[in-house]
């Protein structure tokens, strides 16, 4: 099966082609992606999918489902980005699988080190992932990790966008073991944030993710089904809009 994959929810992003290897079959191959620069989505997207398809012979109809990163991230990119992912699947008929970022991140973000210092074998772990939301805010997953347990190896627990200061506190209070970030204005912010003790518990050794990360967990969510029609397809925006913020509440009547 053929997969689109896309992400315009950061300041950069991108668009590529993964074929997988049957439909069991835990084998990607990434065919190619292009990199998109942000402010330019809605004039690079399309026709960057037009032209990786002519590049590799590819029919558009060979296109067997959508994987799309829904958010969090920038109101604009994210509008542009699901709106030609909704037109083009509505035209192909394939299903839209959307995808978190945080939760894309989530499974390269489990660090040995925090393996080491768990206290027994079947030890719950928590652990969050960070991105830079500007405004001195990030937007936070976090998740569990029950050690040597032949189940799921992580489960998200929830998002939600926190100030530097409360995500900070996750590791005071124990809400989350580690932090793991990509980007390096939250990593400095928190060793500045936290106590020195606690400071090996910040972590900066992923990136943030390319074409193949978003594919392979695309690739489980579709084959458990786990798909959404063009009008079901919604970003996850975590913060608001400076418009809802802003907003004048409508006078009674």
């Amino acid at each position: 099966m053929l997969l689109l994959v896309a992400d315009t929810s950061g300041k950069d992003g991108f668009v590529g082609l993964v074929r997988t290897g049957g439909q069991q079959s835990e084998k990607l191959e990434v065919i190619d992606e292009v990199a998109l620069a942000g402010g330019t989505f809605s004039a690079q997207l399309v026709p960057q999918i037009s032209g990786l398809l002519e590049k590799h012979g590819l029919p558009k109809t060979e296109i067997g489902a959508f994987i799309v990163v829904s958010g969090p991230g920038s109101f604009t990119g994210l509008r542009v980005g699901l709106a030609a992912i909704k037109a083009l699947a509505e035209i192909l008929h394939a299903p839209i699988v959307p995808v978190s970022l945080l939760e894309v991140l989530a499974p390269h973000s489990q660090m040995i080190s925090a393996i080491h210092d768990a206290p027994d074998s079947q030890a719950l772990l928590l652990y969050a992932v960070a991105l830079d939301a500007g405004r001195k805010e990030a937007f936070v997953g976090q998740f569990e990790m029950v050690l040597r347990q032949d189940t799921q190896p992580f489960k998200a627990v929830g998002e939600s966008l926190l100030t530097l200061e409360n995500l900070a506190a996750l590791l005071d209070s124990g809400a989350a073991h580690w932090i793991a970030t990509p980007d390096q204005s939250i990593f400095d912010a928190l060793t500045k944030l936290v106590p020195e003790s606690k400071r090996r518990f910040i972590r900066r050794n992923v990136r943030r993710p390319q074409c193949i990360e978003v594919a392979q967990l695309g690739w489980q969510k579709l084959q458990n089904g786990e798909t959404v029609s063009p009008e079901g397809l919604e970003a996850n925006y975590i913060r608001r809009s400076d418009a809802e913020i802003f907003a004048k509440p409508s006078s009674g009547t």
